[in-house]
């Protein structure tokens, strides 16, 4: 299993933060060959399945992600949410966390699991640093690019 972490501090009110990172649809913008769609249509709640399908043709797989907890920042409350992946390729999970910041704005993290049962446990370290470098990018664009 591959584990990375995401952390940014950005001068976003947290439910700004919340709403930019859970739009789903758009977490496909900096992943080459990645499509993102959410279902069922409406606002996400616990259940919600996003799917990011990746490839091209016969060489693309989806990696389906149920949302298992939902609790969106209200006020000093934090905001976390959940999504536990349910594919053949890509196994675990991925957990956001957004709270206001000491001085204001929002301290957002993002924590993955990935478990990929075709790769090797040698390879966990790559996947680890690059599931950091691109949902790190995949992060930064969401927050500075509403």
């Amino acid at each position: 299993m591959a584990t990375f972490s995401v952390n940014r501090t950005v001068p976003l009110a947290p439910d700004e933060a919340w709403r930019r990172l859970t739009r789903w649809e758009r977490h496909g913008d900096t992943v080459p060959l990645t499509r993102v769609t959410a279902a069922p249509p409406g606002p996400t709640r616990r259940g919600t399945l996003v799917v990011a399908r990746t490839g091209a043709g016969p060489l693309a797989f989806d990696d389906p992600m149920e949302v298992t907890v939902w609790q969106p920042p209200y006020g000093d409350t934090p905001g976390r949410c959940r999504m536990d992946k349910r594919g053949r390729v890509v196994r675990g999970w991925a957990e956001l966390d957004v709270r206001p910041a000491p001085g204001g704005g929002a301290r957002v993290g993002w924590r993955e699991e990935l478990d990929v049962p075709l790769l090797p446990s040698l390879l966990d370290g790559v996947l680890a640093r690059s599931g950091r470098v691109v949902f790190g990018r995949t992060v930064d664009h969401l927050l500075w690019h509403p």
